[in-house]
């Protein structure tokens, strides 16, 4: 059966079709690219951006995976997964606070709350430390992939230094993914979503 993808960045597409190369070859995926709902959910996402996203979650045939994290919330009251929500769970389950990172304004509100609910229904305590590193993000909408990456990578290690007891740091944005493998040896986990949410999608079907 057909998993259809929503994202709001060409680049996305280009990713998990490789991520699906990887860890379940012959899967069909099905891409959804609206750049337009990004643009348009900078101060929360608006009514019709809501009612175009669950016009496109119902029209499609079978599961439906979310890859944006600023229209997360409105797709999953449409029925999607979002991709950041088994990232988050893994991040409650670390057993000390967590270090969340995000590179878009937007992104803040909706991936807090979700990794807060991710800690309430693990009975989780735990403090959530917060790391805005939204200078970078031209970097990301010019293409420098690995200028983004390695200038995220930088501020996650400047953080970490002064913040003791952590359990692990959540990539907040599908974006950010590539930086995780530029902290292998920062000795905790460093969570990123895309590859955790195409499993668990697939699984789900």
């Amino acid at each position: 059966m057909t998993l259809t993808l929503l994202h709001t960045a060409e680049i996305h597409q280009r990713a998990f079709d490789a991520l699906r190369d990887r860890i379940a070859p012959g899967e069909t995926l099905r891409h959804v690219v609206r750049p337009d709902w990004l643009a348009r959910s900078q101060a929360g996402v608006p009514e019709d951006v809501a009612e175009e996203i669950a016009q496109a979650v119902a029209g499609a045939t079978g599961a439906v995976l979310c890859t944006c994290t600023t229209i997360g919330p409105a797709a999953e009251a449409a029925g999607a997964l979002r991709v950041d929500w088994p990232m988050m769970q893994d991040a409650a389950r670390s057993g000390g606070d967590v270090l969340m990172v995000y590179t878009l304004e937007s992104t803040l509100e909706p991936s807090l709350a979700l990794l807060e609910r991710a800690l309430g229904e693990a009975g989780q305590g735990a403090d959530v430390h917060l790391l805005a590193l939204t200078q970078f993000w031209p970097l990301f909408e010019a293409g420098e992939r690995e200028a983004f990456e390695a200038a995220i990578a930088g501020g996650v290690r400047d953080a970490v230094r002064d913040i003791p007891g952590l359990g692990a740091v959540v990539l907040a944005q599908g974006s950010m993914a590539g930086a995780a493998g530029l902290l292998a040896d920062l000795g905790i986990p460093v969570l990123a979503s895309p590859e955790l949410a195409l499993a668990c999608a697939l699984a789900a079907r």
